[in-house]
C-alpha cells in the first residue's frame, strides 16, 4: 500500500447538495456522501516496521500513532505562533485558532494539501474531536465549579445596572434593526444568511464569565477594584444569558421539530412541555446534587483532601447531569455546566476537583479542541462583500452601544473615564467560549460558512483589542501615586499609629503580636491595627475579601468560618490592650501573584503608616533554615514596589524570655534608616524598653550633604518633655 493509504479506503465519492426546509437548510453544500470500506475492528496500535514491512511504519494505518502525531503537530504549530504573538500582546487562544486555520481548509497551499490529507485522513477527525470535545465539556464543568454563584446576591447596584444595561439594551436595539430590515437583508444576502442575523446579535450582546476571568488573570488585575466590578457584572450577564439561551433552545427545538413534522397544532403544546422539562431538569439537579455534595463536605475532616471514592461519585454524577440535560432538549455541556455551578466552591471539594483536572484540561485537551474547531472554518470563502459589510456593521453597532452605555454609567458613578473605557473593553471581550458557541451553531446548520468565518475573525479582533487596550490603559498601581509621604516619620506628635499586619501561616501570629506589643500603645499614642490574613485562592475564579467586623452583622453566604484562629488571637490582643489598641481582622483569598493588590489597597483605604510583612525564611531551633517560601518572597518584593506607605519585613528568630525589651538599631543613614529609628523611638516610651543605636559614619562623607545632616539630627539621643 502507498503512502496515501488511510484508515478509510475511498471507493466512490458522491457530491450532493441537499435542499432541506427553512430550519435545516444547507447553504454551503456541506453534506458530502462517501461510499467507503473500513477494516473492522480498526487497528489501534501499529505493528511497527518489524511487524509488517509493507506498511507497518505508516502512522496512518493505526489509530493511536495517528492521534499522537496529530496532537504533536497541533502543539508545535500553536507554540510557534505563540512564540511570536505573545510578544505583541495577543492572548493564547489566538495562537490556537491560527494553528487551526493553517491545518484546516483556510490556508490553501497546494504543497501542504498532500501533507494535510496524510495527517488528517477521512474519518480520523472523529477520534480527535471526541477526545478534545470531552476536554471542552470538562472545561465548562470546572468553570462552573470555580464560579461563586452566591456572588450574585452580594453584587452591588452598580454592577447590576452595568450588567443589565449592557446586555438588554444592545440586544433589543440589534434585534430591532435586524427584524426591521429582515426583508432587504434576505434579498441581499440570501434567505439563510439574512434570517440568521439575530443569532449574531444575541451572540455578541452577551458576555462570558470564564473569558473575563481569564483576561483579568492574564493581566494580573483579578483582585483590583475594577477587576472585581468586571467579574460581578460578567457573572450577572453570563447567568442571565445562559438561562435565556437554555430556555430558548428547548422551545425553539420543539418548534423546529413541529414544523418538520408538519403538525402546526402541536407546536405551542410541545414547546410548553419542553419548557416544563427544562425547569424540571434544573430543579431535579439542584435537589439531588447540592445535598449530596454538602454531605461529602461535612464528612471530610477539616484540612484533609476529599476521598477518591467521593471524587469518582461526583464525576459520575456530572456525566448523569449531562444525560439529564439531553432529556430536557439541552446539550450534554449544559447539564455539566449546571452541575459545576452546584459544586461548593473552594476547599475541600471544589479545590480538589480543580487540582485534579485543571492542568490536563487547560494545557492539553482544551487547546486541541479550539484548534479542531478552527479547522472546520474556511475563511477563504469570504467573497461576498455585502455579507461582510452587514455582519461587521451589526457587530460594531452592538459593541458600540454596549461600550457607550458602560462608559456612561461609570461616569454617572463618578468613575474615571479611563476606568470606564477599560471596563467596557472587558465586557466586550470575546474568547474561547464565544468562539466555540459559534462553531456549535455552525454544526447545527444555524450559520453558513461565511457567517461563522466572520464570527471567528470578530472573536480574534475583539479578544485581542480588549487585552491590548486594557493592558495599555489601566495601571492599578497609579492609585498609589502621591501617597509616598505617608510614613511614621511624618506623623504628628501624640497621633495614632495605623498598621497593616499581614499573616500567611499560623506561625506568624505570635511574632506579629510580639512586634505590636513593642510599639508601646498608650492612650495618647494609640495603635490601630488592621490584620490581613492572606489565603491562596484554589477552586474558584472570584477572589474574596472579607471584613470580619462586618461579618458579625451579616454572615457569610457560604457559612464558612475563615481565619478563626487569627480572629481569636487578635481579639485577645485587643482585650489585653483595651483603650489603647483597636484591631480589625480581614481575610483576603486570592492567587499568590495578586495578593499584593489586597495589601496595598487595604493600606491605602485605612490610611496606614506602615505595612508589616513576614519574612520568607523560617529558622529552626538549632539556627538552621527550616523552610523558604518563594511565593512569600515574591509577594514582599511586589509590596515594596507598590506600597503607598512604609513597609517593614518582620524577621522572627525566636522570642526572648526576658521582661526587659532590648532594641538595637544599626543606623547607616538614609530615609529608610531614619524611618526605622523613628519607630524604635516610639517603643522606648515604655520604661521597660532599652534602645541602643549603632550609628556607622564614613570618614569620606561631605559635611554639606543634606542627608547627612538629617541623619545626624535623627540619630541624636531623643529628649521627651
Amino acid at each position: 500500500m502507498g503512502t496515501n493509504d488511510t484508515l478509510f479506503s475511498i471507493n466512490k465519492t458522491i457530491y450532493n447538495k441537499v435542499v432541506f426546509d427553512d430550519y435545516n437548510s444547507d447553504p454551503d453544500g456541506r453534506f458530502l456522501f462517501y461510499n467507503i470500506t473500513i477494516d473492522m475492528p480498526s487497528k489501534i496500535v501499529s505493528d511497527g516496521i518489524w511487524g509488517n514491512r509493507d506498511y507497518g511504519a505508516l502512522i496512518s494505518r493505526a489509530t493511536m500513532p495517528l492521534l499522537e502525531t496529530q496532537i504533536l503537530c497541533i502543539f508545535v504549530i500553536t507554540q510557534c505562533f505563540h512564540l511570536v504573538l505573545r510578544r505583541l500582546g495577543f492572548p493564547y487562544f489566538v495562537s490556537q485558532m491560527m494553528a487551526g486555520f493553517v491545518l484546516g481548509p483556510s490556508l490553501k497551499i497546494e504543497a501542504l494539501r498532500k501533507f494535510k490529507m496524510m495527517l488528517f485522513p477521512y474519518g480520523s477527525e472523529d477520534v480527535l474531536n471526541l477526545v478534545s470535545g470531552f476536554g471542552y465539556a470538562l472545561f465548562l464543568f470546572l468553570n462552573g465549579v470555580k464560579m461563586d454563584f452566591s456572588m450574585i446576591t452580594r453584587t452591588g447596584k452598580k454592577a447590576w445596572t452595568i450588567a443589565l444595561s449592557s446586555l438588554m439594551i444592545p440586544t433589543f436595539i440589534g434585534l430591532f434593526v435586524c427584524y426591521s430590515f429582515m426583508g432587504q437583508a434576505q434579498k441581499a444576502l440570501g434567505e439563510f444568511d439574512g434570517g440568521k442575523l439575530p443569532v449574531i446579535v444575541i451572540g455578541h450582546s452577551g458576555c462570558s464569565f470564564p473569558v473575563v476571568a481569564s483576561l483579568l488573570s492574564d493581566l494580573e488585575i483579578l483582585n483590583s477594584e475594577l477587576g472585581r466590578l468586571a467579574l460581578s457584572a460578567a457573572l450577572v450577564m453570563d447567568v442571565i444569558s445562559q438561562v435565556v439561551r437554555g430556555l430558548g433552545t428547548a422551545v425553539v427545538s420543539s418548534l423546529r421539530l413541529d414544523s418538520h413534522d408538519h403538525a402546526p397544532g402541536k407546536g405551542p403544546k410541545l414547546a410548553t412541555y419542553t419548557a416544563i422539562k427544562f425547569f424540571i431538569f434544573i430543579a431535579l439537579t439542584i435537589v439531588i446534587a447540592r445535598p449530596a455534595m454538602r454531605w461529602i463536605v461535612r464528612n471530610t475532616p477539616e484540612g484533609r483532601p476529599v476521598k477518591k471514592a467521593y471524587m469518582y461519585i461526583v464525576f459520575l454524577m456530572t456525566l448523569c447531569a449531562g444525560l439529564l440535560g439531553v432529556w430536557a432538549n439541552q446539550t450534554v455541556l449544559g447539564g455539566m455546566l449546571l452541575f459545576g455551578l452546584l459544586v461548593p466552591e473552594g476547599p475541600p471539594l471544589g479545590s480538589q476537583l480543580v487540582k485534579q483536572f485543571e492542568m490536563i484540561n487547560s494545557w492539553f485537551l482544551l487547546p486541541i479542541f479550539v484548534t479542531c474547531c478552527a479547522m472546520k472554518v474556511d475563511i477563504s470563502t469570504l467573497k461576498s462583500g455585502t455579507l461582510v459589510l452587514v455582519v461587521v456593521s451589526i457587530i460594531v453597532c452592538v459593541h458600540l452601544v454596549k461600550m457607550l452605555l458602560t462608559v456612561g454609567i461609570c461616569r454617572y458613578c463618578n468613575m474615571p473615564k479611563t476606568d470606564g473605557l477599560c471596563l467596557a473593553l472587558m465586557l466586550s471581550c470575546k474568547g474561547v467560549v464565544d468562539y466555540v458557541t459559534s462553531i456549535f451553531l455552525f454544526d447545527s446548520m444555524l450559520m453558513s460558512n461565511e457567517t461563522v468565518s466572520m464570527t471567528a475573525i470578530s472573536v480574534l479582533v475583539l479578544g485581542s483589542i480588549a487585552r491590548i487596550g486594557v493592558k495599555s490603559l489601566y495601571n492599578p498601581a497609579r492609585k498609589y501615586a502621591g501617597y509616598q509621604k505617608r510614613n511614621i516619620l511624618s506623623l504628628k506628635p501624640n497621633s495614632e499609629l495605623r498598621v497593616v499586619a499581614c499573616i500567611q501561616k499560623p506561625s506568624h501570629i505570635n511574632s506579629v503580636k510580639n512586634a505590636l506589643e513593642i510599639w508601646c500603645p498608650t492612650i495618647t499614642n494609640p495603635l490601630v491595627v488592621h490584620v490581613l490574613h492572606l489565603m491562596e485562592l484554589v477552586g474558584r475564579s472570584s477572589p474574596i475579601f472579607i471584613s470580619h467586623r462586618l461579618q458579625e452583622r451579616v454572615s457569610h453566604p457560604s457559612h464558612i468560618n475563615y481565619s478563626e484562629d487569627v480572629i481569636v488571637a487578635f481579639d485577645l490582643f485587643e482585650h489585653d490592650n483595651a483603650g489603647t489598641t483597636s484591631v480589625s481582622t480581614y481575610t483576603a483569598i486570592s492567587p499568590p501573584r495578586f495578593m499584593h493588590d489586597d495589601i496595598c489597597y487595604l493600606a491605602l483605604d485605612k490610611l496606614a503608616s506602615i505595612i508589616l510583612l513576614p519574612f520568607h525564611i523560617r529558622w529552626g531551633e538549632d539556627g538552621g533554615i527550616e523552610s523558604t517560601d518563594v511565593n512569600m518572597r515574591a509577594l514582599n518584593s511586589k509590596v515594596l514596589e507598590r506600597a503607598p506607605c512604609s513597609v517593614g519585613i518582620l524577621v522572627n528568630r525566636g522570642s526572648s524570655s526576658s521582661s526587659m525589651k532590648q532594641i538595637a538599631v544599626i543606623f547607616l543613614g538614609g530615609s529608610d534608616d531614619r524611618e526605622a529609628l523613628c519607630l524604635a523611638k516610639r517603643a522606648i516610651k515604655d520604661c521597660d524598653c532599652n534602645l541602643v543605636v549603632y550609628h556607622l559614619v564614613s570618614s569620606q562623607n561631605e559635611v554639606a550633604n543634606w542627608d547627612l545632616m538629617l541623619d545626624h539630627e535623627r540619630s541624636l539621643p531623643p529628649h521627651f518633655g
